[in-house]
């Protein structure tokens, strides 16, 4: 078992597919049991296809506590997991994403689509702009993010990202390895990069 920290909940962002490699239904189904050992609770969004869904029943199996989030569209699409510890239905997927950063001490995303980057985007903001100051962490199997991590460094090389924001997205292929970090992680001060813009603007 790994060293517990202050963390409630942990939020993981994923795909409701299922993707074509089995690593990354090993990965989602790795990551749950470690959230089991350590005795998290899941929040997510809610489904009962793809990784989500193998991420819920393995937590559930465990007899741990998994609360999904889920617009009511959704739900009327029969994709809704009908056996979670909690079901929250929203409105929009803006509530849906509010209600899982308010109720998460702790964001994971592993592979997923738009959904996922889109999620994953949003948590990258609010903690650049302290909006929230919870770490998120990248459990990049098999390199699926590479093309996406490469993306922020010619962000950060052009200039329209901040180096020490791409240096605190924590990142790793291992789980123990992730978790540890994410620990670890430090919110970065606003101060000094909102006067550096102001100063480059002037140029």
């Amino acid at each position: 078992m790994w060293i517990k920290f202050l963390a409630v909940n942990i939020c993981v962002f994923c795909g409701s597919s299922m993707g074509y490699r089995d690593a990354y239904r090993k990965a989602a189904s790795d990551l749950a049991h470690f959230i089991a050992d350590n005795e998290f609770g899941l929040v997510y969004g809610g489904a009962n296809v793809g990784l989500m869904k193998i991420l819920a029943d393995v937590m559930l199996a465990r007899g741990k506590n998994v609360i999904g989030v889920m617009p009511g569209h959704l739900v009327r699409k029969e994709v809704a997991h009908a056996e979670l510890s909690e079901m929250i239905i929203v409105e929009t997927m803006a509530e849906r994403k509010e209600i899982m950063i308010e109720l998460s001490d702790t964001f994971v995303a592993i592979p997923g689509g738009y959904g996922t980057f889109d999620e994953l985007t949003e948590i990258l903001t609010f903690n650049q702009l302290r909006l929230t100051d919870k770490p998120l962490g990248i459990l990049n199997v098999d390199g699926y993010f590479d093309l996406m991590l490469s993306f922020y460094d010619h962000a950060v090389q052009e200039g329209f990202v901040r180096k020490e924001h791409r240096d605190n997205l924590i990142v790793s292929t291992d789980i123990k390895t992730l978790f540890t970090e994410l620990n670890e992680y430090k919110p970065l001060a606003m101060g000094k990069w909102i006067e550096e813009i102001k100063v480059e603007s002037q140029k």
